[in-house]
């Protein structure tokens, strides 16, 4: 999830507005344009000259170039620096024009800003209230002005994650005053991408990022994605969203294209995490020797503190994997001792470099770990061969029992043979039960999701309650959301 409200934070624009306080004038439109295209460094420049007016669109752009260059650059000391902005930019919107729509709006897409920097900075209380304060704007904004369709795109996307939580947990969000549910909030998003042409591009890329990191993501929304890169080539920022999405889907290839195709150039700001991807990539296809090249050079080019963590971990299984354990020790030596662990990859590097000095790893892993990988990136056929000559008994540990189930199943799953996987899955179920295996969590998700195609939708809900039963595992926050999302989803069917 927390990846997902990363992207989402890129997601905000404005047009041309009415009011004299909101006065989107067309250096402002281009100012906007290169910000999202992330071309920061023309934005800004031409920004410079419509600082100067009390208009709150400059005021937005302003605050838009310092949230994607903090997302973008990972940069805590900038993040120091630049962190009482927030309140400036909302104490000089408020002394804006109360009667505008565009009033409360603006206001409430500098809080959602700020929350997702906080977020990935590890402030989430201070995150969590600015989402708060930015879903009551936008509240009151469309009970004022319930015609003015921009308020619906940031609004639908607070009331789709409104309605992923749990039946059991919504007496918080309705004493909290949030209110929402995820039809509620698809159906505000296409509202906007049908009628608003101006934020229909965002509306729809919004949606398309809720069915990857929230929903289901279908083999007609990868199209739908896919061209809208190709509708917009000088645009990095989509080319990003497009490439996690794809890599997120199992469709790695089609990640690595449009990586080596994305729009290069000193214009457009330094973003070194797309070499991470990279380098995650040609790992899963096995190719070592290239992904090590590339994950160094995301380190020499990176000044950030998350993923530093995931990325000596993969460092290490480069080595690893090769059987060159002399090479791969001295990277995962590294795991515990730079970066953070706010984000998931970081958090589950840390707990395999734990696991592996506190009680050894069994040379049976590296055959796991290769199937894992080449399943992560789509490609099946590499993962079957890899485990073509082991069974269950060929794991004499009961995680490596529950794993080999749960990557034999995703497998055939991914591949579109769902009656294969699921004996596995259930398999991997019930193994992880007793010691609360991840894998047992990660199983139930997909056997929610495989009963809920094949219309058994009590079955689907016994599984995905079952993937919340798992009280800890490093995968606990994305699991979490998807089950829960999916139980909602639910809700209206019978």
């Amino acid at each position: 999830m927390r990846i997902l409200l990363l992207l989402l934070a890129f997601i905000g624009t404005f047009t041309r507005l009415q009011a004299a306080d909101f006065d989107f004038t067309p250096p402002l439109q281009r100012a906007y344009a290169d910000v999202l295209k992330l071309k920061v460094q023309d934005g800004r420049q031409t920004l410079a000259g419509e600082l100067a007016r009390e208009n709150g669109v400059a005021i937005y752009v302003d605050n838009l170039a310092d949230m994607v260059t903090l997302l973008v650059s990972d940069d805590r000391k900038l993040y120091s620096q630049w962190s009482d902005r927030e309140d400036q930019r909302l104490d000089q919107l408020r002394d804006l024009d109360e009667n505008s729509p565009w009033q409360r709006f603006a206001q409430a897409e500098v809080r959602l800003h700020w929350a997702f920097v906080k977020l990935k900075f590890g402030q989430e209380a201070s995150a969590c209230w600015d989402v708060i304060r930015a879903y009551k704007l936008l509240e009151e904004n469309r009970k004022k002005f319930p015609g003015f369709l921009p308020t619906y795109k940031s609004l639908g996307l607070l009331h789709v994650m409104i309605g992923a939580v749990p039946d059991n947990y919504t007496w918080v969000t309705r004493m909290l005053g949030l209110r929402g549910n995820i039809k509620q909030g698809m159906q505000e998003l296409r509202t906007v991408s049908q009628k608003d042409a101006i934020f229909q591009t965002e509306a729809r890329l919004i949606d398309l990022l809720l069915r990857a990191y929230v929903l289901k993501f279908t083999a007609a929304d990868a199209a739908n994605l896919k061209k809208m890169v190709q509708d917009n080539p000088d645009n990095l920022l989509l080319s990003f969203f497009a490439t996690s999405v794809f890599m997120k889907d199992a469709r790695s290839e089609d990640a690595l294209a449009l990586l080596n195709d994305r729009p290069t150039g000193p214009d457009y700001l330094s973003f070194p995490i797309l070499e991470d991807l990279k380098a995650d990539i040609l790992l899963q296809k096995a190719d070592y020797q290239q992904a090590t090249t590339v994950y160094r050079t995301f380190l020499s080019q990176y000044k950030g503190v998350n993923f530093l963590k995931d990325t000596y971990y993969k460092l290490f299984l480069c080595y690893w994997l090769q059987d060159d354990d002399a090479k791969a020790l001295p990277y995962l030596r590294q795991v515990n001792q730079v970066g953070g662990a706010v984000v998931e990859s970081d958090k589950a590097a840390q707990k395999f470099a734990e696991s592996y000095f506190k009680k050894g790893v069994s040379p049976r892993q590296k055959i796991l770990m290769k199937a894992r990988l080449a399943t992560d990136g789509g490609f099946y056929e590499t993962a079957l061969a890899t485990l073509k000559n082991y069974s269950e008994s060929s794991f004499p540990l009961l995680n490596e029992k529950a794993e080999f189930n749960y990557r034999k199943g995703r497998i055939y799953q991914r591949a579109g043979d769902a009656e294969e996987a699921l004996p596995y899955l259930e398999r991997a179920v019930s193994l992880s039960e007793t010691d609360q295996l991840s894998h047992g969590a990660t199983a139930a998700l997909q056997l929610g999701y495989i009963y809920q195609q094949k219309r058994n939708l009590a079955k689907a809900r016994q599984y995905f309650q079952k993937a919340l039963s798992y009280k800890k595992h490093e995968y606990k926050n994305s699991i979490d959301n998807k089950a829960r999302a999916a139980l909602n989803e639910l809700g209206g069917e019978s």
